[in-house]
């Protein structure tokens, strides 16, 4: 009697959970994560194939917010079916977003146009001109980053090419502020995004009056602003029709996906540090200083963390275009069927590549090299004695090589990095890779199996600010491995500095 009776309760208990949505440029990730664990149900991602991208011209990059939503309201649906979930067990929603976008939306709270995507460089002019004319030392002091293509140089750019469109915009948005809407009917944003939109002014932690009348923006423009650890809205009648989610549901979280990356790898203090090696390579690193040295290369941001009056934690964020983008086309272009393959190949070259040098930026300008577009560059292939596998070594070794010389202009920016966190993708995934920069920058590279959905669902629980129970969660339920460097370095240092003195005969070509 006593054992049924344990099953029965058992069979009694409902697991609650909090759901976590990460919205990319190329698909929506959602996931499930229980509340009091901390464990990941599941994640999923919509749709299957890459959302598509409008581009009119050269350059530019638009998608329509509505598909977002669309988007994601699939992804739930799917989630709640693969694992029997009723939307009363959701009791927190947390969104990460892709940064730098921009949504403009009337009063009735619909798009005016498509969104004009992070990577769309129309504005790049406007930016730079900005720059220049507000002055560089004021840029540095007050927005920590040139006003660039950012949000704020973007919606510049409707204004003066647009107007008939800019006139009847009610409010400009981030795209996870456009999501959150779309739940709630409420119009908001946090510190952490007007900071990446370069809105916010952290001199006078406010938001950048004399940037909105350079540009002409009406700060009415400016939506509500909220914590990103709080509750920042609830879902609405009609965002439950459409998600599927409960009304009443709080929104707690709202983050950049670079910001939610690093969360998700629980980097919160100065000194650490978050890489991720995708289609593109990022290191973000958390410092308390509000000091800018390399304010056109390196991007600096409000971390999820940042509280006006207190002590500074600024996300100082390094792009490497060419990363994981550069393998993928070596798998493509190669007579090879997969990355492991790749990297059996690669595992069996020595370090250096018998000399042969793969510069990889070949996915456009490179912002920590001054905006230089220089493309990849294969040099001192010997075509009697090297064979694909140097090709292989040459380019996890080449991308390493580009991570470390980012890390490097990091440190000239005051970062003295303590721990690297870095998920589980595909670059890191290769040992040849992560021991090359863990070596080279004589620091362990911790390995977690996160994703951001999953981070952005587990921050959902952070409105409570238990962010010690939030670490612990992470390193209980995701670490994988650590590659610690490797004593003996004269070769790794041998082979980057043979490939540096390439990069810069390149460099001074240019």
């Amino acid at each position: 009697m006593l054992c049924s009776y344990q099953t029965d309760i058992k069979k009694l208990i409902i697991i609650m959970y909090h759901l976590g949505l990460d919205l990319g440029s190329s698909s929506i990730k959602a996931a499930l994560v229980e509340i009091a664990t901390g464990k990941s149900l599941g994640v999923v991602q919509e749709p299957e194939e890459e959302m598509g991208m409008f581009a009119k011209k050269n350059g530019w990059a638009e998608q329509k917010p509505d598909d977002w939503w669309k988007h994601i309201c699939k992804a739930i649906t799917r989630l709640k079916q693969q694992h029997n979930i009723s939307r009363t067990q959701i009791k927190g929603i947390g969104i990460s977003y892709q940064m730098h976008g921009l949504v403009i939306v009337d009063k009735e709270g619909n798009p005016l146009r498509k969104s004009i995507i992070w990577c769309d460089s129309r504005a790049v002019e406007i930016g730079n001109k900005a720059f220049e004319t507000i002055g560089e030392e004021t840029c540095a002091s007050n927005l920590l980053n040139s006003p660039a293509n950012f949000t704020a140089s973007k919606l510049k750019w409707i204004k003066d090419n647009e107007p008939e469109i800019y006139k009847n915009i009610y409010k400009f948005m981030l795209p996870g502020d456009y999501v959150a809407y779309k739940f709630s009917n409420s119009i908001n944003t946090t510190i952490s995004g007007l900071s990446e939109g370069i809105f916010w002014d952290f001199k006078k932690d406010s938001v950048a009056d004399f940037l909105l009348e350079h540009y002409g923006i009406d700060k009415a423009l400016v939506p509500e602003i909220v914590d990103t650890f709080g509750l920042q809205a609830v879902v609405d009648e009609k965002g439950e029709a459409a998600s599927g989610i409960a009304a009443g549901t709080p929104i707690y979280y709202r983050a950049g996906d670079q910001p939610n990356n690093a969360l998700s790898l629980n980097v919160f203090n100065p000194g650490e540090v978050a890489a991720t090696g995708g289609t593109s390579g990022v290191v973000y690193a958390v410092t308390d200083s509000l000091s800018v040295k390399e304010s056109a290369r390196v991007n600096n941001f409000a971390h999820v963390n940042y509280i006006k009056g207190a002590d500074a934690r600024i996300g100082k964020l390094l792009c490497v275009n060419g990363a994981g983008i550069q393998y993928r086309w070596l798998l493509n272009n190669l007579a090879v069927s997969s990355y492991e393959e790749m990297n059996n190949l690669a595992s069996e070259i020595p370090v250096g590549s018998d000399g042969v040098c793969l510069i990889p930026f070949g996915n456009g300008a490179e912002r920590m090299l001054n905006n230089k577009e220089i493309g990849t560059r294969i040099v001192n292939l010997n075509l009697n004695n090297h064979h694909k596998g140097h090709m292989c070594r040459a380019a996890l070794e080449g991308i390493a090589f580009s991570f470390v010389y980012g890390i490097e202009l990091l440190k000239s920016d005051g970062i003295q990095a303590k721990v690297i966190r870095a998920g589980n993708d595909n670059l890191f995934r290769s040992e040849i890779f992560a021991n090359t920069v863990a070596t080279l920058i004589g620091q362990e590279i911790e390995i977690y199996n996160t994703t951001g959905a999953i981070g952005a669902a587990r921050a959902a629980g952070l409105h409570k600010g238990d962010f010690e129970s939030f670490g612990k969660s992470i390193m209980d339920n995701d670490h994988v491995m650590t590659f610690m460097p490797f004593k003996d370095k004269e070769a790794y240092l041998k082979a980057y500095q043979n490939w540096k003195i390439e990069l810069e005969l390149i460099l001074n070509k240019e």
